[in-house]
């Protein structure tokens, strides 16, 4: 045993040195060990330098994680392959690199203002590095800053430790998450309804569709103070339809558009069935009255959900109008952050279904707290999503550690170049209407120059340096 201590010990001492004759010995002791694993026994009779080599052979040594520090932060903005986003890309100085997602819509700025309070820093302290920037967030698009760089820095983590983002927030209660899809929209609610079913000929188990008073807004006597009517509110005014908030259009529906929008309820239905789950958004602008007339009229329809029917904000309206019916309300996908918003619209159960994304709710760690508390207080829990595959991952890997979780949005289906953008996902990603957890380092997945470079957005360059960003004078201290 005094032999074997000292053997480890020089070996220790100088892992690099490796004699000739026990490189023979070695390649012996393995061939007969057998190719997969060494037993206890063969173990125990083993010279020490074999049981060390055995025992460290799947230690990750690309990288020294306490000794990683992040060295820059670049930009690749891209469209058309799904709606704008800007992908961040964290370099370190031990080679490795993270990416993430900024919200689709969001501005790139919002990242690469956070690239001098994360200089120098080392990626594997998330939690900390998320406290610091978390402050510069804010609901809707202006988290996506601070979610995309959070997702970044898991995926450094996890490259850096070799394992996969979900083990690192607690390993996974599913090997494949669910995942829903959007429909593109008919005014005929029979080629909407075709549409319907041609998701599910794809293999998809749950789907959402838009309806809303867009679609019957050219019917007469369909919608009251109709936003391009013939007396339309807002011929004079400085804001818009769709910058006015819900309460305050007084726009009504009427029984003739309340039974048009029903009609393609039922024909949908008639078409895909009552077994698969479906779910509705953008029903339109207007108030808490004409938000309980629909709800109420959908309930033989059986929806999963109806979504955002009002502003997250206004949670005693939600309230009212979650027990004013049976269908599912949900909403969820512009608040940042559990404390500010989610808490308190879970305490008060203003909704059935808490539905965050995020790209915008604080990223994969606080997505996942969002998910925890919900299930504490009885409420469902989804992933709103419509940015690039790498978030889309990074959704995957938080749905996977989360216990209550239901399904994750694909808004990018009718984008075949979407999975492209990305390489080392082993087949494609979704499959069959769910996608399987990854198993690769990180987040599991490295973009893809080339690709990304056919979908920049015009004027941008792909991860151009950004020197401009490397200090900010600022004591960003928020208290005295």
């Amino acid at each position: 045993m005094t032999y074997k201590k000292e053997r480890l010990k020089a070996l220790m001492n100088d892992p690099h040195e490796v004699k000739p004759d026990n490189q023979n010995g070695r390649r012996s002791f393995f061939k007969k060990a057998g190719i997969g694993g060494l037993s206890l026994a063969a173990l125990t009779a083993a010279p020490i330098e074999d049981v060390l080599a055995e025992s460290a052979k799947n230690v990750n040594r690309s990288s020294a994680p306490s000794d990683l520090k992040i060295t820059d932060m670049r930009i690749a903005e891209v469209s058309d392959v799904m709606f704008r986003t800007p992908i961040v890309k964290l370099y370190t100085n031990q080679g490795i690199v993270g990416y993430g997602d900024v919200r689709d819509g969001a501005a790139k700025e919002y990242a690469l203002f956070l690239k001098s309070r994360i200089l120098g820093e080392n990626p594997c302290n998330v939690e900390r590095l998320f406290k610091i920037i978390e402050q510069f967030g804010g609901h809707a698009r202006q988290g996506g800053g601070v979610c995309g760089v959070e997702m970044a820095l898991w995926d450094l983590a996890g490259k850096a430790y070799g394992v996969p983002v979900y083990q690192m927030l607690g390993g996974k209660y599913r090997d494949r998450v669910r995942v829903y899809c959007d429909t593109t929209t008919s005014s005929d609610p029979v080629e909407y309804a075709k549409r319907m079913q041609e998701r599910i000929d794809k293999g998809y188990t749950a789907l959402k569709m838009d309806i809303g008073i867009n679609l019957i807004r050219d019917i007469p006597g369909a919608v009251i103070n109709n936003a391009g009517g013939k007396f339309d509110p807002y011929k004079y005014e400085y804001r818009k339809y769709n910058l006015t908030q819900h309460p305050f259009t007084r726009i009504q529906v009427t029984d003739k558009g309340i039974d048009k929008l029903m009609e393609f309820l039922d024909v949908m239905r008639s078409q895909i069935g009552y077994e698969i789950p479906m779910g509705t958004d953008h029903w339109g602008h207007f108030g808490v009255n004409e938000a309980i007339k629909l709800a109420r009229a959908a309930e033989k329809y059986n929806l999963a959900y109806m979504e955002d029917l009002i502003p997250w904000h206004y949670m005693e309206q939600w309230k009212e109008i979650s027990m004013s019916t049976t269908t599912p309300t949900q909403t969820g996908e512009d608040i940042y952050t559990l404390k500010r918003g989610f808490k308190q619209l879970i305490d008060m159960r203003a909704v059935d279904i808490v539905h965050p994304d995020p790209n915008t709710s604080g990223g994969i760690l606080e997505t996942k707290r969002i998910g925890d508390y919900a299930s504490e207080n009885g409420v469902g829990f989804m992933h709103h999503h419509a940015s690039g595959p790498v978030s889309f991952l990074g959704c995957v890997h938080s749905a996977a550690a989360t216990e209550n979780f239901m399904w994750l949005e694909h808004h990018a289906v009718d984008k075949a170049d979407w999975e492209k953008l990305v390489t080392g996902f082993d087949g494609p990603i979704v499959e069959n209407g769910y996608v399987k957890v990854p198993e690769k380092p990180g987040i599991g997945v490295e973009y893809d120059d080339e690709m990304l470079k056919k979908y920049l957005v015009k004027g941008e360059k792909l991860f151009a340096p950004t020197p401009e960003w490397d200090n900010i004078r600022a004591w960003d201290r928020t208290w005295s």
